[in-house]
């Protein structure tokens, strides 16, 4: 088995199960935060949506350096659900088809990713995509399932029943 389809399994349980959380966003709550020091619900759910298209960066290039200035990088924040899932959708489709594209020899390559001399990540491309992508997904996507909690948003099945909903939809 080729590795893309390896990861495309992972990825596709991933963004399935992040596009449930996205769907259940509270559009009048787009500006609530836990905390002061954490981000509006709205920036989350939109950090969420951009952040599935990490994929394709790391599929597509060998480093990338957040310290350099960038103007088509601004930050996602949503305001209304269709705007998030119109944006999740766009990502999932950019990023499953860099992840589908890559070859073997790609996926066993080097990436980095930098802000100036800070590293965050020196590793192997496949690694790349589980810690700085999918792994990142994951941790978003429980913060924001706190969010919904402290709002009263009922919760979906991720990898098992929520207390919300019994077993997960097929």
């Amino acid at each position: 088995m080729a590795i893309s389809e390896m990861l495309l399994t992972e990825f596709d349980h991933e963004v399935k199960t992040t596009r449930r959380t996205l769907e259940r966003m509270p559009e009048h709550k787009a500006d609530w935060k836990p905390h002061a020091k954490s981000m509006p619900l709205g920036r989350l759910a939109g950090h969420l949506a951009e952040l599935v298209g990490f994929a394709a960066t790391i599929v597509q290039t060998d480093s990338l350096d957040l310290g350099k200035p960038d103007p088509n990088r601004k930050p996602l924040v949503v305001e209304t659900r269709k705007q998030l899932l119109e944006a999740f959708d766009g990502k999932v489709a950019e990023a499953r088809s860099a992840i589908a594209g890559a070859s073997d020899e790609r996926w066993r390559g080097d990436w980095r990713l930098t802000a100036g001399a800070q590293k965050f990540y020196d590793g192997s491309r496949i690694g790349a995509l589980r810690i700085m992508m999918m792994n990142h997904l994951i941790h978003h996507r429980a913060q924001l399932g706190v969010y919904y909690r402290l709002n009263d948003v009922p919760l979906p099945s991720t990898y098992g029943p929520s207390a919300d909903e019994g077993p997960m939809p097929s």
